[in-house]
């Protein structure tokens, strides 16, 4: 057993939270028992999320989308189901976005360009004036990579096939972040990864010329939160634990 407070310490400084502006709260958003022998991290802060974690004996969750996100709202809904769960069972909440998405080394973009082997890695993907995904230089067929990351991720890939076949360029934002497949255009990659696509982005991939993977938003970001799960374990003697919810958007 460990004290809350020391794990969220410990994650708040090694993420950085304080210097990454987020519409996220990062960090403990709802507190439960103050010491904790079993951790579960996922991706999302859902009911079902919920019960899984508590019938796995977490005293803390952790996970990438939290429940409070800047703005005051009533308790009603199934934001107070939510909310009513973690206090019934006196469950730690706490949530890290933009502050995963954008760490070198176990944020999801960061695994994701390992999981592609790429070298030469740089910041890449402004998003509300940062910089969160990465960009590098890769040596391999398309199809390859695509392989790679559904291998990776444990997911069937959304693939636009409008670059060159042989990759030597590419940039990763996961998530959300088909809207910044224009950057990636702009920089003239030959493969953008993210996790969703909208509905312009068949004929910017045709008229930009470049290739498009889209692993979905949640499989896009498990890698982060097992990431950190390994992270913790490692520092604290706790159980570790990722509790999957399978999400196909």
């Amino acid at each position: 057993m460990v004290n809350c407070e020391d794990v969220i310490h410990f994650l708040d400084t090694y993420l950085d939270i304080a210097h990454i502006p987020d519409a996220s709260r990062n960090g403990l958003q709802v507190a439960g028992t103050a010491r904790v022998g079993s951790i579960a991290f996922g991706v999302s802060a859902s009911l079902e999320f919920f019960r899984k974690a508590r019938a796995a004996g977490a005293d803390l969750a952790v996970v990438h989308h939290g429940l409070l996100w800047g703005k005051e709202q009533a308790v009603t809904g199934l934001f107070r189901e939510r909310l009513a769960f973690l206090l019934k069972n006196d469950l730690n909440l706490a949530a890290y976005h933009l502050p995963l998405d954008k760490h070198p080394v176990v944020g999801h973009n960061a695994c994701l360009m390992r999981a592609l082997k790429a070298e030469r890695v740089q910041p890449f993907g402004e998003y509300h004036g940062q910089t969160i995904g990465f960009s590098g230089v890769v040596n391999a067929p398309l199809d390859e990579l695509v392989g790679r990351l559904e291998s990776f991720c444990r997911t069937k890939a959304s693939v636009l096939s409008y670059g060159p076949k042989e990759i030597g360029s590419v940039a990763v934002v996961s998530g959300g972040a088909g809207d910044l497949l224009p950057q990636a255009i702009s920089q003239k990659v030959d493969l953008y990864v993210t996790g969703i696509l909208d509905e312009p982005a068949q004929e910017w991939c045709r008229e930009g010329h470049i290739n498009c993977i889209a692993l979905g938003h949640y499989n896009s970001e498990t890698a982060g939160m097992l990431a950190l799960k390994e992270l913790v374990a490692k520092r604290f003697n706790v159980l570790t634990q990722f509790i999957d919810v399978p999400n196909p958007l």
